[in-house]
């Protein structure tokens, strides 16, 4: 009963936001900005963690946001929910940037080698690891049940309190918590076994 519950909002949610994106596709401005509205601190997260300045971080987000209104008609929301595919994109977006910031460092250090090329180069490499730490827990957030999906994505990546989210569900606060003490087991479980290996 539980699980057809979740399936539905999840179902709900998905037209919901496959109906902004097909918006967001014909440059609706409410709809990018509504976009912007509940992504961009996320996105801004993601980029502040990757580059190594805010103007830097601040430049990743605005590009970002183009690349979604430009792939927007591609969402598919049957293959993974919204706040997934924001983030999906926003970690392949400043992957590339990093890859070609180092490259350009390469190119620089060897015209003129700097004191800090070094330090410069652990530090993307370490920006690049975050990235693939990052891919990798999505992943594993992604083989959760929708609603433990849903709750861990707009608790720890969307940055909204549980009872915001028992709200926009229309989902009993004690329901919400479970799920998400549930996920987080199952994370923990995920993240021993590939250690484990």
């Amino acid at each position: 009963m539980a699980s057809d519950g979740s399936r539905n909002l999840a179902e709900g949610r998905g037209g919901v936001d496959l109906a902004l994106m097909k918006r967001v596709a014909a440059s609706e401005e409410s709809a990018i900005a509504e976009l912007y509205d509940r992504f961009g601190s996320l996105v801004f997260r993601m980029a502040y963690q990757a580059m190594p300045t805010r103007s830097e971080a601040e430049d990743a987000v605005q590009e970002v946001f183009v690349r979604l209104w430009k792939t927007a008609a591609r969402y598919d929301e049957c293959r993974s929910a919204l706040v997934t595919w924001v983030m999906l994109i926003s970690r392949r977006h400043l992957v590339d940037k990093l890859r070609r910031n180092k490259a350009r460092l390469r190119t620089s250090s060897i015209e003129q080698p700097a004191a800090g090329s070094i330090e410069s180069g652990n530090d993307a490499a370490s920006r690049v690891d975050v990235q693939e730490t990052m891919k990798a827990l999505m992943q594993r957030i992604d083989q959760l049940p929708d609603l433990q999906k849903t709750v861990v994505t707009r608790a720890y990546l969307g940055g909204q309190t549980l009872r915001q989210i028992g709200e926009e569900l229309n989902t009993p606060l004690g329901t919400i918590k479970s799920a998400l003490s549930r996920a987080l087991v199952r994370l923990r479980e995920r993240s021993g076994e590939e250690l484990a290996l």
